[in-house]
């Protein structure tokens, strides 16, 4: 999105529990996203397919941009992404749509089954209200702890980032704040406790 909130998911990944992210490729930040994921090969990249359009249902536009941003993806990066997931969740109403697109790679696509997502560590839980506690550690560890046993992998969304002036969202210091939790010292000791164990789409892949 912007070079801040790539530098911030990165700290939350070199100092923190944040283990994948995704890439949205025609972004002012792509390539320079692409070039500090490099350098963290742990870090597994997932596609972001952004389009949002009224456009996204008329006949054949979405199979044409998602063949365009994955393609664009493989420039950047010099690989296919570990998984797909898409801004504002667009692909999870239109399952028929975006689930054929995919399939040849591989990957999960968020919302497909192979992978329960949890959404819930998020500070506006209903638009125009925004609950920083949500974002906090005693409210992660929480959700954290209603993952089931039997349960092989889990995704929980996140969304760290360094706040500059050239990020427009109506999520900005709740970004900061995510990182601040991310990177609490003392919590990997508290998942671990839970019987879990940090993983990433590669991990996915291996198994």
């Amino acid at each position: 999105m912007t070079a801040g909130v790539t530098e911030g998911i990165v700290e939350a990944h070199v100092r923190g529990i944040v283990t994948s992210t995704s890439l949205m490729v025609d972004s002012p930040g792509a390539a320079h996203a692409a070039a500090l994921a490099g350098e963290h090969s742990g870090l597994s990249i997932g596609l972001h397919f952004v389009d949002d359009t009224p456009a996204i249902d008329e006949p054949g536009h979405a199979a044409r941009e998602f063949s365009r941003q994955l393609d664009r993806f493989r420039e950047l990066m010099g690989r296919e992404p570990t998984h797909v997931d898409s801004h504002h969740h667009v692909h999870i109403t239109r399952p028929a749509l975006f689930a054929p697109l995919v399939e040849p790679l591989g990957v999960p696509l968020r919302g497909d089954g192979r992978v329960r997502y949890l959404g819930g560590f998020f500070a506006h839980p209903e638009p125009g209200v925004v609950e920083l506690d949500r974002i906090r550690e005693p409210f992660l560890v929480q959700l954290l702890g209603e993952i089931g046993s039997d349960e092989r992998i889990v995704e929980v969304g996140c969304h760290p980032g360094r706040v500059t002036d050239e990020l427009h969202s109506s999520y900005r210091e709740e970004r900061e704040v995510e990182i601040e939790t991310l990177t609490d010292p003392g919590l990997p000791a508290r998942i671990e406790a839970l019987g879990l164990t940090l993983a990433s789409y590669h991990d996915w892949s291996a198994a």
